[in-house]
């Protein structure tokens, strides 16, 4: 809001408008805006622990499966507790998420590991009378909670500051930035902000062959973890 004012007052100055730009006054007394960091794990071995523990939750079927496709998808907590079955393509394998659920307001493609599918799948067998596939518990006609997933990392034993839902994409992008993927690609399939909305709004499919390939190594991956190995 500081910058806005200061390009309008620079340009009344520049017009006529006005003698000064008083916005500069303010420089140095408005505090600036801190990032939030989401807890996260990184290590390959605590991973391990974290996905067999989520294969070994015994609550809500419906939450396990959102659990286990979490890490698989890492996409923003609100956007994977709002998908739709009507979003997934399974012959294409690819969930294609609206942009008005988008916070870059910019459609959005999943491609889907024979993982997901499989765990998509056994979940469909429960949920496809509803349009979403994590409906709430006491309502088809809406999603879960969005503390859902928070709930069940710390039922998992998980406090806030070891692991939270957003955190399974700084994971994924910690992980495969390492493993040497195409940083393109990885901002891309993380739905990470465009400089330019318009170019943005046409390169959703951006790097995607690249995308189909990075994700089913990932899962695989996640694969070897859950079983034990770190190698």
């Amino acid at each position: 809001m500081h910058q806005t004012c200061g390009q309008i007052l620079r340009y009344t100055v520049a017009s006529g408008r006005a003698e000064r730009d008083v916005s500069a006054d303010l420089r140095g007394a408005i505090p600036p805006v801190r990032k939030r960091h989401f807890a996260t794990i990184t290590d390959p071995n605590a991973i391990s622990g974290l996905l067999r523990a989520i294969n070994d939750y015994n609550g809500y079927f419906v939450t396990k499966c959102a659990l286990q496709l979490a890490p698989l998808f890492f996409v923003r907590p609100g956007e994977l507790r709002k998908a739709e079955w009507s979003e997934f393509n399974f012959e294409t394998a690819e969930w294609r998420i609206p942009s008005e659920k988008m916070k870059m307001r910019v459609m959005h493609i999943v491609p889907l590991s024979r993982q997901a599918i499989a765990i998509l799948r056994e979940l469909q067998k429960l949920t496809s009378n509803s349009k979403y596939l994590f409906p709430g518990v006491h309502t088809l006609s809406r999603p879960m909670s969005n503390n859902t997933i928070l709930g069940a990392l710390r039922r998992l034993g998980y406090s806030k500051e070891e692991m939270t839902g957003h955190g399974f994409r700084s994971m994924a992008s910690t992980l495969l930035n390492e493993q040497g993927w195409n940083r393109d690609a990885i901002e891309r399939q993380l739905a990470h902000a465009e400089r330019n909305n318009i170019r943005a709004a046409y390169n959703y499919a951006e790097y995607l062959p690249d995308r189909r390939k990075m994700m089913q190594h990932w899962a695989d991956y996640l694969d070897t973890l859950a079983k034990g190995s770190t190698a």
